[in-house]
């Protein structure tokens, strides 16, 4: 994308928290979310005197899980630094991090933009402890600090200046975060910030020199990624055709405003005075770690895609799928079971994606207690094919499942929800009806066949929704002469 002369480009910097049970260097509990302050610190996380760090070895692992989601391998030999900075939430003064030899080093992530395909590459992706959470009371001459999320595992994975437009970094952040869901890195919890997004953003008129950036820090939506990088893109395009300068610095992202507010400038790697940290030893990685790794692998969402367009279902009803990992291995059993017809997974497939996803949406379910049966939904594409019951009913009884579980056909059966197709039945009520609409009736009989639509409606009212609706159309056309 160019704005006017402009060229603008994008390079993101993500933190991911690794869904490790406890933190990186100590023996304490990793998930604060539920957490009151200061109730998951020990000694090793608030650095204090003699304290000394003990490295997860679950973290290592994941690291390497992540490596190869990214189409890499991880680093033989990689070490850790001490960055040094002061801030009240970095009780330390430093922060054990990789800069010089991080865990994994290249990589590369697909993303498709407006049915355009494009490969960003990762420049690197370092481990390293988090700090802590600074928070201003409103009102409040004080702030306080919140030391819970010190010493929490991350994952800094740094791509490459390949970006070029606030679609494109919606869609590298979306993919790198579903390629860390499905690779078991992280739980992915965006609300609470375990996927954090930093993106750099410059302008520049000439397309082979890249402008001066600005950072805009600690996004945690996809939708927030796309508002501040085109928010900053017009900001230094406007600055820049007035002849101002663009100032090096790291910017705040105001949700409410859906504006960039400048912070502090911005700091160079000289600043933080990397030293080798002396406490704990090198990591090193053989070929036979490597090889189990790539062994133990989940299918990742590319694999997916590719899997679920037999389906020939539409681009965003796959990617809906792909949202929750719970619900594409579930569509991936389905698919794998040879009992089950591609209709019916296609079916099966819109009720989760389409008719269940709203009821996630409206918070009436989650697709963690969601009761997802193979067999039972299978079975309720059935009972439509054979007329058993309509497609309404259909999906009320798939929320009846999702939601309770039960036996489709005794959920209708108690439900009063199967279909009648005894035509003789059928044909009373459509007597009925057309006693009762003469005026509709008569319009069928001059050609007006749109309002068959209204005399099937009444149809089906009169039989509470039990009617077959093809049938009731049927008998109104032949009681009419048609």
């Amino acid at each position: 994308m160019r704005v006017s002369e402009y060229t603008p480009t994008i390079g993101i910097e993500t933190h991911v928290q690794l869904k490790t049970k406890t933190k990186l260097f100590a023996a304490v509990d990793n998930d604060a979310r539920q957490a009151p302050p200061n109730t998951l610190i020990s000694h090793i996380c608030v650095g204090m005197p003699g304290a000394l760090p003990v490295l997860n070895e679950a973290a290592i692992e994941l690291c390497a899980r992540a490596a190869v989601a990214l189409g890499t391998e991880p680093q033989k030999f990689s070490y850790f630094e001490r960055k040094h900075y002061f801030y009240p939430d970095l009780p330390k003064g430093y922060q054990i991090t990789q800069y010089e030899t991080p865990i994994i080093a290249g990589g590369h992530l697909h993303i498709e933009v407006n049915g355009t395909k494009k490969c960003v590459r990762i420049e690197r992706a370092n481990l390293e402890e988090d700090a802590g959470k600074n928070t201003h009371p409103a009102g409040a001459d004080y702030s306080l600090v919140d030391f819970n999320r010190a010493g929490t595992p991350l994952l800094e994975i740094v791509s490459m200046p390949d970006i070029h437009s606030a679609a494109e970094a919606k869609a590298y952040a979306r993919e790198l975060w579903l390629a860390m869901k499905y690779a078991g890195v992280t739980d992915g919890d965006l609300y609470h910030g375990h996927v954090r997004f930093d993106v750099n953003v410059s302008v520049s008129e000439n397309p082979d020199r890249l402008g001066i950036r600005s950072e805009i820090k600690n996004l945690n939506s996809f939708r927030s990624v796309e508002a501040a990088v085109d928010y900053e893109i017009k900001r230094q395009t406007e600055l820049q055709k007035k002849g101002q300068p663009v100032v090096q610095e790291t910017r705040g992202w105001d949700e409410a405003k859906q504006k960039s507010l400048a912070q502090r400038s911005k700091e160079e790697a000289q600043d933080y005075r990397y030293m080798p940290e002396p406490d704990i030893p090198p990591i090193e990685l053989d070929d036979d770690y490597i090889k189990k790794t790539k062994t133990k692998m989940p299918s990742l969402p590319n694999d997916l895609r590719m899997k679920f367009e037999k389906l020939d279902l539409p681009q965003g009803l796959i990617e809906s799928l792909l949202d929750n990992p719970q619900v594409s291995s579930f569509m991936s059993r389905i698919m794998a079971n040879k009992y089950i017809s591609i209709k019916d997974a296609r079916r099966i497939a819109n009720w989760l994606a389409i008719d269940v996803q709203s009821l996630v949406n409206l918070g009436k379910i989650s697709w963690d207690t969601a009761k997802l049966s193979e067999k039972a939904l299978t079975m309720v594409s059935h009972m439509l094919d054979d007329n058993k019951i309509n497609s309404t009913t259909a999906k009320n009884i798939v929320f009846e499942i999702v939601v309770v579980g039960g036996d489709p056909n005794e959920i209708a059966r108690i439900r009063d929800w199967l279909q009648v197709s005894d035509e003789a039945e059928i044909e009373k009520i459509v007597a009925e009806v057309i006693a009762e609409n003469p005026k509709p009736a008569q319009d069928v009989k001059n050609g007006e066949l749109k309002a068959i639509g209204f005399l099937v409606g009444q149809v089906m009212a009169k039989s509470k929704g039990q009617a077959n609706p093809e049938i009731a159309k049927k008998l109104i056309k032949k009681q009419l002469g048609l």
